[in-house]
């Protein structure tokens, strides 16, 4: 592991940035790792699986403008009150006198008796919708949507995929800090320069026209001068049974897109199984980082991406090395390197949409995105928290090593949510995605603390995320053991986990597993 990653975060790979020469470096890196661990090409029959790309940038954002509630229309400017792009492939972009609606958090959890479209149609209308889930501001996780902990549906890529299968012209989220869990810069930051896609068959046209955020304020205003108030209708959205609320108003807005498409390469490799090799367990983790970035103050300019996540990819690597070397499971076992993470967790979009091997035979897997060069825990967090019939194996893993499970921390930031394992869980694959805690063997949570505290501010997405002869590799090693037992333990496996009843999950897995002979 040290080995894959001294080379990976070498200033060589120019920090691993998808595209051209530090793309060709990374995956014949990756591919001559993969046969050294002993695996075969497993993306059918090669090393490589193409993830073709596209980038949009919307350029001359005209003021979002509301009419209807007063003698003059209200003008909001782009950037500092609201910020807006499009996922259709499509050069001009254009939003006229689209009727506006209140639908509260935007939400169609049929699991759970909420819709908060019921009874409306949205066709060319744009909607005014709420971050987070409902009961985001309880303390503990009692609520329906798992109170604090926040759910699939509290996220905004939900909600603007949810207002396009309603048919919505356009989408505009309220952004309030709290439960956004991150300020408008931000966001600003985010979405006033190129968004990155998957291209799709139909140029993304099935997506709403316009995805926008609006600074509170400014929802504000708009409900104002439809004679609502946004906190009175925000209490209401909290409550089961809210129906969806008209506002007379109007909203127009257009912009130019600038496109540009490219392709880049998830590397797949598999260990076949013995008595149930068309039953898969998926191993995932990214091999990008951001390339070139601000430099630091001594000029350094190249973002290594050490930890993150030439460690993944060495854990990956290490994996496949541990299993083929305890020979081969009962289940196939593909270990996939997956490009994009930092663009928009696109390389495993593409696979989950386009798998290799079929989700429904897919087991359920292992997401790995930075392992710590820190000395070993007591104890291990599950992000996500308790979601599937994975905790099981999880706890007893743990019992066998001696360590013991605790609660997420900062479980409102939907951590779950905001890396690869996503990708395969939407669309009903379970998947790990655990670590060790912040209970260190050498100095207790105080220290795992500091330690986790210091990589945020001074390494993470920074020059300073780079490999060093001094890391400690034992809370490596010690995690790396943990992932290996979890994966075997699925691929020794007859079992099929699944999400528990009620979890956002739950229905798309139970959909796919009875979709076709032999699922799951």
């Amino acid at each position: 592991m040290r080995e894959v990653i001294a080379r990976l975060a070498s200033d060589e790979f120019e920090g691993r940035a998808p595209g051209a020469r530090a793309e060709d470096l990374t995956i014949t890196e990756i591919i001559s790792r993969f046969k050294a661990a002993g695996l075969e090409p497993g993306s059918n029959g090669q090393w490589l699986q193409e993830v073709p790309t596209v980038d949009i940038t919307a350029k001359d954002v005209s003021p979002l403008t509301v009419s209807g509630g007063g003698a003059k229309p209200l003008r909001f400017a782009y950037g500092s009150d609201f910020v807006a792009g499009s996922y259709r492939v499509t050069p001009q972009t254009r939003i006229a006198d689209s009727e506006m609606v209140f639908v509260g958090y935007g939400i169609v959890a049929p699991e759970l008796g909420w819709n908060d479209y019921a009874g409306l149609d949205m066709k060319g209308k744009t909607a005014v919708i709420l971050v987070n889930d409902p009961d985001y501001a309880m303390e503990g996780e009692d609520g329906p949507f798992k109170g604090r902990r926040m759910t699939y549906y509290g996220r905004w890529t939900y909600k603007f995929e949810e207002a396009a299968r309603q048919g919505a012209a356009a989408a505009l989220i309220v952004h309030d800090t709290f439960p956004a869990a991150y300020g408008w810069n931000v966001v600003n930051s985010s979405w006033t320069n190129t968004q990155h896609y998957v291209r799709r068959p139909d140029n993304a046209m099935g997506e709403t026209q316009a995805n926008a955020w609006i600074q509170k304020p400014v929802a504000e205003a708009i409900l104002a001068s439809a004679g609502k108030d946004l906190a009175a209708l925000s209490t209401a959205a909290g409550q089961k049974g809210f129906k969806p609320v008209p506002l007379g108003l109007k909203a127009s807005l257009s912009f130019a897109n600038t496109i540009e498409t490219g392709v880049s390469h998830n590397v797949i490799g598999i260990l076949p199984g013995t008595t149930r090799k068309d039953e898969y367990v998926l191993t995932t983790a990214h091999w990008d980082h951001l390339g070139r970035c601000n430099a630091d103050n001594t000029g350094d300019d190249i973002c290594n991406g050490a930890v993150d996540n030439a460690s993944g990819i060495a854990g990956l690597v290490a994996l496949a090395d541990m299993n083929h070397r305890a020979g081969p499971a009962r289940r196939s076992q593909v270990f996939a390197a997956v490009t994009l993470e930092e663009s928009g967790l696109l390389g495993s979009e593409w696979y989950a949409r386009n798998p290799v091997f079929p989700l429904d035979r897919t087991v359920g897997g292992v997401n790995i995105d930075g392992l710590a060069p820190i000395g070993p825990s007591r104890d291990v967090t599950a992000t996500g928290g308790d979601k599937s019939e994975l905790t099981g194996i999880l706890r007893q893993t743990l019992a066998t090593m001696g360590l013991r499970l605790s609660p997420e921390a900062y479980a409102e930031r939907g951590g779950y949510y905001r890396s690869d394992h996503f990708s395969l869980a939407k669309r009903g694959v379970p998947m790990f995605r655990v670590g060790r805690g912040l209970d260190l063997v050498e100095g207790g949570i105080e220290a795992g603390k500091a330690a986790a505290d210091d990589y945020t501010k001074n390494r993470y997405h920074q020059p300073g995320d780079e490999y060093s002869p001094d890391w400690n590799f034992t809370g490596i090693a010690q995690e790396t053991e943990l992932l290996y037992r979890l994966g075997r333990t699925l691929a020794e496996g007859t079992t099929w986990p699944n999400w528990y009843p009620g979890d956002e999950f739950r229905a798309v897995r139970d959909k796919s597993c009875a979709a076709g002979p032999g699922g799951c």
